[in-house]
């Protein structure tokens, strides 16, 4: 019922949206006479807002076609290399990059939103990498006849990625995927895998939620897990191919989102509505790409996410040594060989300071000269791995730690 509620309701917004789109564009038009009012930009303007927050959207495309290095432009290439049923592995490249250049794995969130969330994140990085990123799928998207996706998967798929991409290749997870990218990277370091990771970055990842803890943290604390598995997992309906399969949907997790910060979302569209008033088109384009991005969100497998909630959010099964995956504990300390780095936005309010940086604590058996912390000062979450401070302040960071240690540039064989 939640599920056929939601959809009804997108039925009729999105009917609403089309409405007051075609009113914004009539009142708008100087072949009418309603320029000269002086209401007309207001109501214009007015509904130009109400069709762009109650529109639905879809999956974005990264569409990042070109990217300048040292002044030269190239055009990128974006191309699916491994095709699985709960998600793809993209490459981007250009040609410019040397035949040495690092090769990076983008972990990208599997929690409510799409990939192109990191497009940012990927558009910094192809400047000096081959980079790789996980494109997970919708679930309401895939068939049932594809089975489960739990955190097991999650894990399995990693490594899988891993593999194609082969020897020295370096790995950077944002946000949630740093749980999972973790205890790949142990599993992979304790069996001496050829295709374990030369570096691990990690920003604003939940590794120990006991440390700072925040309102995303205390809600998943305040409920057991029944509650979860009663009051937000829906079905999906009929008219989608993943028909019957238990989710927990997108929807539900940007109206999470959403009212976290409710008062500076909607702060942002009156922002966004004084703009289209004064004609500032510029400035109200921007504040649209954004929520055009942050709107469009994903169902996930209703397995995977109650197994994320209680295992990383309520047993902190990872840092106290009890992860098990596939019938093995998940040891931290096996982590000998691959270099992390940990990255924390000093105002991030989704992965409280301390969180990410506990596992260079819990990496026992790494020397300390193959761990890195970077507090980025002034940043939020998305601001870790989005925008100005990420492109100018964290990249480089980053990039430098991954040149450090690259195969490439140290001569070390397998």
């Amino acid at each position: 019922m939640l599920y056929t509620a939601y959809e009804l309701q997108r039925s009729w917004l999105n009917a609403a949206s089309t409405l007051a789109s075609v009113g914004a564009q009539f009142l708008n038009n100087p072949q009418f006479s309603f320029g000269a009012n002086s209401l007309a930009p207001v109501m214009a303007s007015a509904l130009e807002v109400f069709a762009h927050a109650s529109a639905h959207y879809g999956k974005p495309a990264f569409d990042i076609e070109t990217v300048e290095v040292d002044g030269a432009t190239y055009p990128v290439t974006e191309a699916i290399v491994v095709h699985r049923p709960f998600g793809n592995l993209l490459r981007f490249t250009h040609p410019g990059l040397p035949e040495n250049a690092p090769r990076l794995l983008i972990v990208a969130p599997m929690s409510g939103h799409f990939a192109t969330l990191l497009r940012g994140t990927v558009a910094r990085m192809i400047e000096r990498c081959e980079v790789y990123i996980t494109d997970w799928a919708d679930a309401k998207m895939v068939p049932l006849s594809e089975g489960e996706f739990d955190l097991d998967d999650y894990i399995d798929y990693l490594i899988g990625f891993l593999e194609h991409i082969g020897p020295g290749a370096h790995m950077l997870a944002v946000c949630q995927p740093s749980v999972p990218a973790l205890a790949a990277t142990a599993l992979l370091n304790d069996a001496k895998h050829p295709c374990r990771p030369l570096t691990l970055t990690m920003m604003g990842g939940p590794i120990d939620t006991r440390e700072a803890p925040t309102t995303v943290n205390d809600l998943a604390m305040q409920r057991p897990i029944e509650w979860f598995r009663h009051t937000v997992i829906g079905t999906v309906p009929l008219q989608y191919p993943g028909a019957g399969r238990e989710v927990y949907p997108g929807f539900m997790q940007l109206a999470g989102f959403m009212s976290m910060n409710l008062g500076n979302h909607m702060l942002s569209h009156y922002h966004m509505f004084k703009h289209l008033v004064a004609g500032d088109g510029d400035s109200a384009d921007a504040t649209k790409a954004f929520y055009d991005e942050y709107r469009a969100v994903c169902d996930l497998n209703a397995k995977y996410y109650l197994q994320t909630v209680e295992e990383v959010f309520q047993k902190h099964s990872l840092p106290k040594g009890e992860f098990v995956h596939r019938g093995q504990r998940i040891d931290l300390g096996k982590i000998t060989d691959t270099a992390i780095l940990a990255v924390e936005g000093e105002r991030d309010d989704i992965s409280g300071i301390g969180q990410t940086k506990a596992a260079l604590h819990l990496a026992t058996g790494l020397a300390e000269a193959k761990k890195k912390y970077h507090l980025a000062p002034e940043v939020g979450h998305y601001g870790i791995f989005n925008g100005s401070k990420w492109r100018e302040k964290i990249a480089p960071v980053l990039e430098a730690w991954i040149a450090k240690h690259d195969r490439a540039k140290l001569k070390v064989v397998a």
